[in-house]
């Protein structure tokens, strides 16, 4: 007897058969075919569950997007005190990378073609997540006030491009093993008292 596979099982190996090769090829490089081969079903099985490639693209990175977003305001819900949370930043963005490579990899390499479609002050906006994380600090008197955008963009610098960097095999280990190194260049870049 053939077993007979979940709707939602098959999707879920659609997008983790997309995410796959979304980060290995672009969206532009990887076909509605490649999809269907890699998770093993027609072109039909997959157009059953997204009427694109777009539309999967598209989903995959409002998914992974907004589930960082909402990992920031966890953090900063949960942490109290700017070093504390930035600690705890960086170690979130770093387990991410370490649990999800291709989820990571996907959001740094396609933001460009997705974020213009997402609204700036959309609830899962993790860059605006990481700007209320540095405004707290400002009001609160724990780094200088400056440009909350560029304040967040050095930030997101110093965490952002040692992934890039592993990622294109220009760092030999992942993030996670420079959480301690990142999470101190961003205080310092903050101008945070140490």
């Amino acid at each position: 007897m053939t077993a007979v596979r979940a709707p939602n099982a098959t999707r879920g190996r659609i997008e983790a058969a997309a995410l796959k090769l979304f980060a290995a090829k672009g969206v532009d490089g990887t076909s509605v075919r490649d999809i269907a081969l890699e998770v093993g079903v027609t072109e039909g099985a997959l157009y059953r569950h997204f009427a694109s490639k777009e539309e999967l693209a598209r989903a995959l990175f409002r998914s992974r997007y907004g589930a960082l977003a909402r990992g920031v305001e966890a953090v900063r819900a949960r942490e109290s005190g700017f070093p504390a949370r930035v600690e705890a930043l960086v170690d979130f963005f770093a387990r991410n990378f370490d649990d999800d490579p291709d989820g990571f990899a996907y959001v740094l390499i396609s933001q460009h073609e997705h974020l213009r479609a997402l609204e700036a002050a959309s609830p899962d906006n993790p860059v605006e997540a990481l700007g209320r994380v540095f405004q707290d600090a400002m009001t609160a008197g724990e780094i200088p006030h400056d440009d909350v955008a560029l304040v967040t963009a050095l930030a997101l610098g110093l965490v952002l491009q040692p992934a890039i960097f592993r990622i294109y095999g220009r760092l030999a280990t992942p993030p996670s093993a420079h959480r301690e190194r990142i999470a101190a260049a961003v205080l310092r870049a903050v101008g945070a008292a140490t």
